[in-house]
């Protein structure tokens, strides 16, 4: 699995409006404080579920979603939000704009990253890229570009509903016209 820097997820995040989601990588995992498998939580402990991403200040939201919550025996909830905000640059690859913590991170970085990159073998093998040897960056980021592009009309082609033949048509009486 390739490794996308910190600072190019934030590049892509802001600029492009990208959502870039990895694994956290072994390393990474000691020194993140969030878990990809835990729940947000509150200064007391109450669990907290994913509410939105807000672009422009740059921050995850995360609210009490739960109806029998820890909020009515909390000493503090007369003062309490019970919404808390997160800032995305302070963990790039655990926030981005789909948090790994999620139910979408979570079916994102689990399923559709392994179907796509079986997809990808496959188009590669069937466009012969297996067999080339590509040496200038350039060249490998066309290439790059084209067999995705082929990937995304097939894509289009299966997904386009295939016209219906009228079976009446061979019943139906042909009205002649005369030119008199």
């Amino acid at each position: 699995m390739g490794y996308i820097h910190q600072e190019t997820k934030h590049w892509l995040r802001t600029q492009w409006q990208i959502a870039v989601l990895t694994r956290l990588k072994a390393d990474m995992q000691l020194a993140c404080p969030y878990r990809p498998d835990q729940p947000m939580r509150c200064p007391q402990g109450q669990p907290l579920g994913w509410l939105s991403y807000d672009a422009e200040q740059g921050r995850q939201w995360y609210g009490v979603v739960e109806p029998q919550s820890l909020c009515s025996t909390c000493w503090q909830q007369s003062v309490c939000p019970r919404e808390f905000a997160y800032e995305v640059a302070r963990h790039e690859t655990f926030f981005g704009m789909v948090p790994l913590n999620t139910k979408a991170g979570w079916k994102l970085v689990h399923s559709a990253r392994s179907w796509i990159e079986g997809a990808q073998s496959f188009e590669k093998n069937q466009l012969g890229l297996d067999a080339i040897f590509l040496n200038s960056l350039a060249l490998t980021w066309t290439m790059s570009l084209l067999a995705d592009s082929v990937a995304l009309l097939r894509c289009l082609v299966q997904l386009r509903a295939a016209p219906k033949p009228d079976l009446l048509k061979e019943l139906r009486p042909v009205q002649g016209t005369f030119d008199w």
